[in-house]
């Protein structure tokens, strides 16, 4: 079996179907494309685990120190 374009694919079987048929095949290739991406996506982080991250480049500082020179400013 020979391969085809996407193109000669639309223009052979997609474009003479009736519209409805049409706007339902892109309905299901939607669901299909985010089923796959949600499939793939890294699982959801929470902000918790950025807890302490470059706590290292704070140390030394007095916090009330750092926003009165930034007030200085």
């Amino acid at each position: 079996m020979a391969t085809s374009s996407a193109k000669e694919i639309y223009e052979q079987h997609i474009k003479p179907t009736p519209l409805a048929e049409r706007l339902r095949l892109v309905e299901m290739i939607a669901h299909e494309i985010v089923t796959a991406a949600e499939e793939k996506s890294p699982s959801k982080r929470s902000i918790l685990e950025l807890e302490g991250l470059g706590a290292n480049l704070w140390e030394g500082i007095e916090a009330q120190e750092y926003v009165n020179d930034l007030r200085k400013e």
